[in-house]
């Protein structure tokens, strides 16, 4: 960034001009370095910044995170300064707004800044459990240990939505498919097929006739008909956007048959992870459950963890209050209340997450195996009736002239 200032030389003369830093604090240091005594020092904002307008389009993927923590626990591990680590590690990035972040970073760091308050300042690249994290780290002196586990959490959480978006997406786009086949079937084939029907005057069978006015009613209302769904559409989708609607579509969600489990299994995992991880490097346990319930979308996730955290604040402990609430499902429980008893709630809550992790991944397999044929079978189901009502109007017209 440029700062423009005004300064004396060593002869005493006043100047004025512009410096390009990381900082105020570095441009300071610059012009000190060159003999001038700063008199005002003021950064440069330009009526139109391009390289804010991208970054503000431009988003920071997890896997760059990811790839982050884990070359900066290597550079730690080899003996290599903070400040150092992150300077090399600017160099390698593509991502220009993750690149500015760490610059900034760096610079706060040299500063006398820690590593975890510099991160807090770039919320949009590193959440809040990611820097509470790092500043437990940074405490227990175990900070390489602490990005690692970072790494692999936001790995995990990835995967996990990976899987649930895997198994929606698939039948949503057969959906799209078929209607836009039975669209231009109905629409710019069959009309063809009907206007020679019509001219020969001839009794059709019922599934042509109900095809017919079928395709007569889309042909004078099928406009009106885009348009209603169009506007159904962006009032649901207005309506999920409020506190109330998205409440009910993550219930609803979590009730869906076979894809409701799915998201159910991963948004447990997800929690066990995060506590564990949290746990792992040495946090307090309503601090844990904060950061938990802050890290989720899920409302009905965010309901059930505040319940839970509510009741641990009262003394009830973890596993009581979770099995008083259907959410949580047995194993978990049981697992937890073991972690308690044993005082190894990080190790049995990995393992929890684990299994749900893998039984996710059971049923998502199995479902879409499941939907693939349902949606094929429905499909030619529609699409055999079209061919049917044709090739029956044809049969019918031959059998009439014979």
């Amino acid at each position: 960034m440029d700062f423009a200032y005004t300064a004396y030389t060593e002869a005493k003369e006043l100047v004025k001009g512009k410096v390009s830093a990381t900082s105020d604090e570095a441009a300071a240091e610059l012009l000190s370095y060159g003999g001038y005594r700063v008199v005002t020092l003021k950064e440069v904002v330009p009526f139109f910044n391009k390289e804010k307008l991208l970054a503000s389009f431009s988003q920071i993927k997890p896997t760059e995170i990811t790839m982050f923590s884990r070359q900066l626990a290597l550079l730690l591990e080899a003996g290599t300064d903070i400040v150092t680590s992150l300077d090399l590690l600017q160099d390698q990035i593509d991502n220009q707004t993750l690149k500015r972040i760490i610059s900034a970073v760096a610079s706060d760091i040299r500063g006398g800044s820690s590593l975890s308050t510099a991160l807090s300042k770039h919320p949009r690249a590193f959440s809040q459990m990611y820097h509470r994290a790092i500043a437990a780290g940074e405490q227990g002196g175990n900070l390489e240990v602490v990005l690692r586990q970072m790494a692999e959490h936001i790995e995990k959480g990835v995967s996990t939505q990976k899987q649930i978006k895997g198994a929606l997406t698939y039948p949503i786009i057969v959906v799209f498919v078929a209607i836009g086949v039975i669209m231009v079937l109905v629409t710019f084939v069959f009309p063809t097929f009907a206007g020679l029907y019509a001219s020969l005057g001839a009794e059709l069978p019922l599934s042509t006739r109900i095809l017919i006015g079928l395709t007569n009613w889309l042909n004078h209302y099928g406009f009106y008909l885009l348009l209603g769904v169009l506007a159904a559409v962006g009032a649901t989708f207005a309506y999920f956007k409020t506190p109330a609607g998205k409440y009910r579509w993550d219930n609803m969600m979590l009730r869906f048959p076979v894809v409701g489990r799915i998201v159910h299994l991963g948004e447990l995992s997800r929690c066990c992870r995060t506590i564990s991880m949290l746990v792992s490097v040495g946090l307090p346990l309503p601090e844990v459950m904060a950061m938990t319930i802050h890290s989720s979308n899920n409302k009905v996730v965010i309901e059930n963890l505040t319940e839970v955290q509510q009741a641990l604040i009262r003394g009830e402990g973890l596993s009581q209050p979770m099995a008083q609430r259907q959410f949580f499902l047995p194993l978990m429980t049981q697992m937890v209340r073991v972690g308690e008893e044993s005082g190894n709630l990080d190790n049995t809550l990995t393992t929890v997450a684990e299994s749900f992790e893998v039984e996710g991944s059971d049923r998502t397999k199995s479902a879409v195996a499941l939907i693939q044929p349902m949606m094929t079978l429905i499909i030619g189901l529609v699409i055999g009736f079209v061919v049917f009502s044709m090739m029956s109007a044809m049969y019918s017209l031959y059998g009439q002239m014979g």
